[in-house]
């Protein structure tokens, strides 16, 4: 059996070489852009089909022929290389098209969450000092809301795209019609296109959970080319004629550079849907022979928990590619749907360094060529471990590690458009002096796998820090919990989170002490405000209030203990709240609801 897998590990190398080439860092002024990738895949693979989504399909030399009217229509509003805009929109044809469009002008897109509102969206729209804002009438609710207190021009700044699928909303009076100007331009190739290198800003992609403040991570034409080369050419394999299953959010770095990437750098097509959906997977999969898909554990965990189907293994899916596949779901899900190729991968918006499983090895997120190390972290304490001379420590071999990227000129740290957050995440003279380290803010561990070629695999153990992950999102505890301090009746929020049994991530929880003269919390009052100031995601599902909030000598507050008691109240002084699953207000948190949190019947 052992010899079957060096085998088959043997067989990666044709791929892992090609690969090679094509992620050998290249000058910053080397011609190359995903635009010019699609305008090659017009010429190569014109009549193959490029998408579908909603009824909707185009090939590759339709695909190119909208995005260059977008781009063509947007150059005559005064959009020029280097410039920002805003794109607020849900998955479907025209926000690919317009995206590729814009790349193909050397304009830089800010992909919006569209789950933002209020504070948070008028946050990031300004963070990136976009000259325009363009967005669905899906959301038009979200952005009319913001629009004149941002500083932009009604009437000019604003572009608006209908939504025949979802909404009847027409153009509002604020708004330029996208769709006109969109319909009235050249189908050509803009020549800007072939001036684009791969040093430009391609994306602006919001990460640290998109929360009360998010930051926006700088994404290259370089490191979405690299990123989309090796899912495409080693990760997923694909090649013109499959097609790609795509139900993630595309604004999100998963979903655009795995997915979308691939399809763009190898003329392979993709099947485009708005949100996943559980009940309609199988199904489509079939009716649209879907032979990759792109994903998230959360997603696979729901799947694994659908009621099973007889073929459920002869589905045309065979090779995924991801992120969050746990241990516990893995196999199960592996063998139920047939799966031959398993490409878990581990990688951050705005990170210097990215692990693949291109040797399909199960349980493990891969390797990496990359310089990295994994120091020791005191998790109950939350901070590095270092040693009298106050560098990091590494790790015995097997043990979990703080993971480091080394900053190299061929692994540099893009960062964010703020430069305090970007210094915020480097570790300098960490393990000697005059070293840069990009600080991932994750544990890992090395593990064996068998043959692997020479290359160590490693396996994500858990977040540490300052973030933790729920509904497939990062949040953001120091952002939340300033937020939360600003409720009148908070004197103080230290924020984490908990595992709950079943479900992925962790779940927000709040250990908040109140305001002196605070005899106890306005649950109504406080639940509407976390509505209104946080995303859905963001809002804590726990509240625990505590006389006081455990520091260390530097006032760092200590969240160890507070994870290790999670939920459980039989080890909590304090009362406890809860918001449970689909409801909108805190209720008291007791013995049956526990226990229907612990047998994983509660619906998270």
């Amino acid at each position: 059996m052992q010899l079957l897998k060096d085998i088959a590990t043997l067989g990666q190398l044709p791929a892992l070489l090609r690969l090679k080439k094509g992620m050998t860092p290249r000058p910053a002024d080397v011609a190359d852009c995903f635009g010019a990738r699609v305008e090659a895949n017009a010429v190569k693979f014109g009549q193959h089909s490029a998408i579908i989504c909603e009824g909707k399909e185009l090939n590759w030399q339709q695909f190119n022929a909208l995005a260059n009217q977008y781009a063509n229509s947007l150059k005559a509003q005064g959009l020029v290389r280097n410039d920002t805009v805003c794109v607020m929109m849900e998955n479907r044809v025209e926000f690919l098209a317009l995206l590729v469009g814009l790349n193909k002008l050397g304009v830089t897109a800010g992909l919006l969450n569209t789950n933002l509102t209020g504070r948070s969206l008028k946050h990031c729209i300004n963070v990136i000092e976009a000259k325009k804002c363009i967005f669905g009438a899906e959301v038009m609710s979200a952005m009319a809301d913001v629009q004149d207190e941002l500083e932009l021009a009604a009437g000019t700044d604003f572009l608006f795209i209908a939504d025949t699928a979802t909404s009847a909303d027409s153009c509002p009076v604020w708004a330029m019609d996208m769709d006109a100007l969109q319909q009235q331009a050249v189908e050509e190739n803009p020549p800007e296109t072939a001036l684009n290198t791969i040093g430009q800003t391609a994306l602006y992609i919001y990460t640290s959970g998109t929360t009360g403040l998010p930051k926006a991570a700088v994404m290259s034409n370089r490191r979405y080319l690299m990123s989309a080369d090796m899912s495409g050419v080693a990760g997923l394999k694909t090649k013109p004629g499959n097609r790609i299953y795509l139900c993630l959010p595309l604004y999100h770095a998963t979903g655009l550079l795995l997915g979308v990437g691939s399809a763009m750098t190898t003329g392979a097509g993709m099947y485009v849907r708005r949100k996943f959906s559980a009940s309609a997977f199988r199904g489509e999969i079939c009716d649209y022979n879907c032979t990759h898909m792109v994903y998230i554990g959360e997603l696979c965990r729901y799947l694994t928990n659908t009621p099973e189907q007889a073929g459920d293994a002869d589905i045309p899916l065979h090779s995924i590619m991801g992120n969050g596949m746990r241990p516990d779901i893995w196999m199960n899900f592996k063998q139920r749907y047939g799966i031959g190729r398993i490409c878990e991968i581990y990688g951050a918006s705005e990170g210097n360094v990215a692990f693949a499983n291109l040797m399909n090895k199960d349980l493990t997120v891969g390797m990496t060529s990359a310089e990295v190390v994994l120091v020791q972290y005191d998790v109950d304490q939350d901070e590095i471990i270092r040693d009298a001379n106050g560098r990091c420590i590494e790790v015995a071999a097997g043990e979990p590690g703080l993971l480091l990227g080394k900053i190299t000129p061929d692994t540099v740290f893009e960062g964010y458009t703020d430069p305090n957050a970007t210094e915020g995440k480097i570790l300098r003279d960490a393990l000697s002096e005059g070293d840069a380290w990009f600080n991932t803010g994750d544990l890992m561990r090395v593990v064996d796998v068998g043959y692997t070629l020479g290359y160590d695999h490693y396996q994500f153990v858990d977040r540490v820090g300052d973030t933790y992950r729920w509904k497939s999102e990062n949040v953001s505890t120091n952002e939340v919990g300033e937020i939360i301090n600003g409720f009148e009746q908070v004197k103080f929020c230290n924020l984490y989170g908990v595992e709950i049994p079943g479900a992925d991530g962790r779940a927000g929880m709040a250990s908040l002490t109140l305001n002196e003269g605070v005899e106890s919390l306005d649950l109504g009052q406080f639940s509407a405000f976390l509505r209104e100031a946080l995303p859905s995601y963001a809002v804590p599902v726990f509240l625990r209030i505590d006389e006081d909030i455990d520091v260390t000598g530097t006032f760092k507050m200590l969240k160890g203990d507070l994870r290790k008691q999670g939920y459980d109240i039989e080890q909590i002084a304090g009362p406890v709240y809860v918001m449970k699953n689909g409801e909108t207000v805190y209720t008291p948190l007791e013995a049956d609801y526990v226990a229907a949190l612990n047998d994983a019947s509660a619906g998270f």
